[in-house]
């Protein structure tokens, strides 16, 4: 099976593949997760506002996903809390009643869209927690706003808001991690079945009758520029996202329009009193026009997301707009009591594209989430194309189109993975103290410090034991800026795939989010890169340049030059009390 696109989708489903003994090929035009999976609100979720669509089934599948992940990838994906502030009882109700019924508000009426109301509100939650079964996450609270300096509640505007009403959901600090864990899964079964299974990335598929030749994308560096490789491949499956027309379009497949994505902005903060008020939860609110906004906990900062616009651009060209900036720090200053966020106080921000369908809906909120398998006909080797599909639901959607695909090639269903673990999460410590505990004894016996330790466990789990086991004693030397043991990344580079600089910095050991990065992160990464022949002293330079031009131009992140000072308003991530359970 060749594999177009490397996102957590076709991740998930290469890994569904290998467990039934498939090969698999997995190809991307760039880096592993470098798309929507990267620039998500990095929720797992039920899809709370799916209820008032009439998506019963999606929620179910949904709340079911998120209960497995939970427990199957406790190192990434974690329990949340989140609060919705309400001002009114009654809001909102025949606006759901309307889109329930199926009749959407035209779009050029959203921003007068009334407020969801208590009893709304509270009729949703319990339906959410219903759905979710009777052993799932905490169940649904009402909470008065005057109750938030008595309890562990954010605090909201009290003028504005009489309620905030708790339900559980969770979230994925780094789905680039996840995405990797899945394919490190999907290596490992291939290895102990016997089953080829091979990753390219940085390459195109170019169809030639019942051929594919995967050729390097041009511009690449010396490294990359190896002979195209051919092969005959039994069905290719488009999981390409956002990108899955124009990836038709490359392919010289003919069909009509399937994607309508919409583009989702984000932004982090490091603004004091927002972290305060937010205490260990999240906020899941509307802004005045009737979009889901969501001020969310992230390490010692906040990330604020997401506004939902039609794209009709490359996917890979979206940025953050100053419209789209300004529009969520109003939103913000209109939720939070006390604090006032200006543009000035973001540290960086991302915008990607949702791989939504197209639809005839009236606004992009009403676009379905569900997900299928299209087939095209008209190709000569047998072509498939995933459509929608997000982060809670890659596990579920893998398995129904491994079953599809079984079908078409006439083999049985093996197995699945509802019940099996992701690399990292083998034999996790049954508690907070018992986690603390197990990272000292492998600091003591490694020659790290437990700060070392548990940097890298937020990005691997137990997978910790097997890498510090094969590196043998790491030494004390952490990579500038972070607790990163210098070890540890030159093991991400040579065993995770990694071609470019920016492959580390963005999605293996999560740099982009870390406070400390600076030029001399970068050089060091650089020299670690280039004592290991991946890549020249010259192509190093250039490197460097477009990593620091893309973090600028890309995510509105200055690099300075200088490693920022612990404590200078921008600190740098340590695991709070609900962060230490599994991280």
């Amino acid at each position: 099976m060749l594999i177009l696109g490397a996102g957590i989708n076709g991740a998930a489903l290469a890994r569904e593949l290998v467990l039934n003994q498939i090969p698999v090929c997995l190809v991307d035009t760039a880096d592993i997760g470098f798309g929507a999976t990267a620039y998500s609100s990095r929720l797992i979720h039920g899809g709370l506002r799916y209820l008032e669509h009439g998506e019963f089934d999606l929620v179910r599948e949904s709340l079911a996903e998120r209960n497995r992940l939970v427990a199957l990838a406790p190192h990434l994906v974690r329990p949340l809390r989140l609060y919705i502030p309400v001002a009114g009882r009654w809001g909102g109700l025949f606006d759901s009643a309307r889109r329930f019924l199926g009749f959407e508000r035209p779009a050029r009426k959203a921003n007068v869209q009334q407020q969801r109301g208590l009893w709304l509100v509270r009729l949703g939650l319990g339906f959410y927690d219903a759905y979710a079964g009777t052993h799932a996450l905490e169940r649904y609270r009402v909470y008065r706003v005057e109750q938030a300096a008595a309890s562990p509640i954010p605090r909201v505007d009290a003028q504005r808001f009489h309620w905030l009403c708790a339900y559980s959901d969770a979230q994925v600090q780094f789905p680039e991690r996840f995405t990797l864990a899945l394919l490190a899964d999907a290596q490992r079964l291939a290895k102990a079945g016997g089953v080829p299974f091979e990753v390219h990335t940085y390459r195109r598929a170019e169809l030639h009758g019942d051929e594919v030749r995967l050729a390097p994308v041009a511009g690449l560096y010396r490294r990359e520029a190896s002979p195209s490789v051919t092969l005959r491949p039994a069905a290719i499956v488009n999981a390409t996202g956002a990108w899955v027309d124009f990836t038709l379009s490359e392919l010289r497949i003919t069909q009509r329009k399937f994607m309508g994505g919409t583009k989702g902005s984000h932004f982090l903060t490091y603004h004091p009193g927002l972290r305060a008020a937010l205490g260990d939860g999240a906020i899941y609110a509307e802004a005045p026009d009737g979009r889901p906004v969501f001020i969310m906990p992230f390490d010692d900062g906040t990330l604020v997301g997401t506004t939902d616009l039609p794209y009709s651009d490359r996917p890979e060209t979206a940025v953050a707009s100053p419209d789209e900036l300004q529009y969520l720090v109003e939103t913000v200053n209109a939720i939070i009591a006390g604090v006032r966020l200006t543009l000035d106080d973001i540290v960086l921000h991302y915008s990607g594209i949702r791989p939504l369908p197209a639809t005839g809906a009236g606004v992009p909120a009403a676009i379905t989430r569900r997900h299928w398998m299209e087939e095209h006909a008209d190709a000569a080797v047998p072509c498939y194309s995933i459509i929608g599909g997000k982060l809670t639901t890659c596990r579920s959607l893998a398995e129904s189109a491994t079953a599809m695909l079984l079908a078409r090639l006439g083999r049985p269903r093996m197995q699945t993975s509802q019940d099996r673990p992701l690399p990292g999460a083998e034999d996790y410590p049954a508690s907070p103290d018992a986690l603390v505990a197990e990272q000292q004894v492998l600091a003591s016996s490694h020659g790290l410090r437990p700060a070392q330790v548990a940097a890298m466990w937020r990005l691997c789990g137990t997978q910790v034991r097997e890498i510090l086991a094969a590196e043998g004693t790491c030494g004390g030397e952490s990579l500038v800026g972070t607790e990163l043991p210098v070890e540890f990344c030159r093991w991400s580079m040579l065993e995770e795939w990694t071609v470019t600089l920016a492959d580390l910095v963005e999605r293996r050991l999560m740099l982009l989010y870390e406070p400390g990065l600076s030029e001399a992160t970068l050089r060091q990464l650089g020299q670690i890169m280039v004592a290991a022949g991946r890549a020249s002293p010259d192509e190093l330079e250039r490197q460097l340049g477009e990593t620091r031009a893309r973090l600028a131009q890309h995510f509105g992140r200055t690099v300075p030059t200088d490693p920022l000072p612990r404590g200078n308003g921008r600190p740098a991530p340590t695991p709070g009390p609900r962060a230490a359970a599994g991280s």
